[in-house]
């Protein structure tokens, strides 16, 4: 499976793709930090955003787009243009039909360091080494669109099986209630 990973970002965003093979093994295909200029009109921003992601996802072809929820920030500014930009990275990818599934930044970090708490620099070194990078992506930006396109190719699976289980579940109970259902039917009608 090919995963685009996305840290969004107005400033910086952290854009990576990463290839999933037979149980854990992953391996980088391309990393990058698109960056737009603080003192550009935020219209101008987001399509700068959009056409480089255009331009990945025609190139790479993912199976599937990963992007960091954006969890909470004290900073409302910063928060806004990376949801902004985290929308119109989802926006891109519905064109295409793929799928887009939000990560929060401590399920990544669990996934990649084993504590949802690990700091950026954790974080960079666990991905350097997961990938078998010569040497640690740069900035942290890049280390984070990794680190999302591995939390993706790991979690999946679990969540894939954990939505089966929820759907067979659901179909049970739906199941055992018509029957309880009948049981009180024919109860009542015994009893008159």
């Amino acid at each position: 499976m090919r995963v685009l990973g996305v840290d969004p970002g107005l400033t910086r965003c952290g854009i990576a793709v990463v290839d999933g093979g037979v149980g854990r093994s992953v391996r980088a295909v391309e990393v990058d930090v698109l960056r737009t200029p603080a003192d550009a009109e935020l219209a101008t921003r987001l399509l700068t955003v959009a056409d480089a992601v255009d331009e990945w996802l025609d190139r790479h072809q993912p199976d599937v787009v990963a992007v960091e929820r954006v969890f909470s920030q004290y900073n409302v500014r910063t928060a806004m243009g990376t949801a902004q930009a985290g929308g119109v990275v989802a926006l891109a990818a519905a064109r295409r039909n793929l799928p887009v599934t939000f990560h929060t930044p401590s399920e990544v970090k669990a996934a990649v360091t084993g504590s949802g708490r690990a700091d950026k620099a954790q974080v960079t070194t666990m991905v350097t080494r997961l990938l078998d990078l010569p040497e640690k992506p740069r900035p942290a930006d890049a280390a984070d669109a990794l680190a999302l396109a591995i939390c993706h190719l790991w979690r999946m699976p679990m969540r894939s099986r954990l939505a089966e289980a929820e759907t067979k579940a659901a179909a049970l109970a739906r199941r055992h209630k018509a029957r309880l259902a009948q049981a009180r039917s024919a109860a009542a009608k015994g009893m008159r």
